[in-house]
This record gives C-alpha cells, structure tokens and sequence, in this order.
C-alpha cells in the first residue's frame, strides 16, 4: 500500500509543524495573553478582599451604632419610667392630701350634725320629761283626787326614765 509508505515522510513534516503552532499558541497565549488576564483575575481578586474588608468595617460600625441606640433607648425608657413612677407617687400625695382635707371636711360636719342630734335628743327628752310630768299630775289629780306637785312629779319621772 502506497499510503502506508508516505507515512514516514508525512510524519515528520506534520510533528514540524504540530511543533511550531504548539510554540506560536503557547509564545502567544502563554506569554502575550496570561499575564493580562492573570493581572485581571489578581486585580478582582484584590478588589473583592477590599470590598470585603470594608463591608466588615462597616458591619463593625453598623453594629457599634446599634449597640449605641439600643444603650440610648434602654437610658430612654428607664427615665421615661422614672418619670412615670414620679408623676404616679406625685398624683398619689396630691389625692391623698384631696381625701385627708375632704376627710377633715366630714369629720368637722359630722361632728356639727352629732352635737345638733345630741342636743335636739336633749331637748326631746326634757320635753318628754316635762309632757310626762303633766301627765302624771293630770292623772293622778284625777284618778286618786290628790294633787302633786310639779318638782315631785319631774323628779318621779327622771327616776322612772333613768331605769328604763
């Protein structure tokens, strides 16, 4: 076969070339386009540790601030109730000096009303006192005829009132 034959010359003109494409593409890609690209994937590379570390030290002041407000908000709520508990206690002294002056108020009319009640009930009972008197004369003028006098009957009648 003829073919066959021309194998060994075709062969080594075809590894002569397969050689020197293999140099022109690694001349080319190796040494012109590597490095640039290499620079390139470096560069982002730098860049994404950059940005990085500046979204942590911004994390870090993002949480710095929240910490801060919370402190301010935790300080603000604390006097905010410190204030209530004053405003409560205030408003607590203020109704009870309201209820201690109504309270004297009631105290000072009750005791006018149980001086007026004493002394009608003490004029109630000299007035029954002295109506009882007049009727123990009247009857006994007129039942047993005698006549009596009105210290006596009064005296009879305070006697029988004191014991019931």
């Amino acid at each position: 076969m003829p073919q066959i034959a021309q194998i060994g010359e075709i062969y080594a003109s075809q590894l002569f070339w397969l050689l020197v494409f293999f140099g022109a593409i690694l001349v080319v890609i190796g040494y012109g386009m590597l490095p640039k690209i290499q620079s390139t994937v470096d560069a982002r590379d730098a860049k994404i540790a950059a940005d990085l570390k500046a979204a942590e030290g911004a994390r870090a002041t993002a949480d710095a601030l929240e910490d801060e407000y919370r402190a301010a908000m935790d300080k603000s709520r604390a006097e905010a109730a410190k204030l209530a508990a004053e405003a409560k206690a205030s408003a607590a002294k203020a109704t009870e000096k309201s209820v201690a002056k109504a309270d004297k108020a009631l105290a000072a009319k009750i005791d006018k009303a149980t001086a007026k009640v004493a002394e009608a009930r003490a004029a109630a009972l000299a007035e029954i006192e002295t109506i009882a008197a007049e009727a123990a004369q009247s009857v006994a003028s007129r039942v047993a005829g005698i006549e009596i006098e009105a210290d006596a009957a009064r005296a009879a009648v305070k006697k029988e009132l004191a014991h019931g």
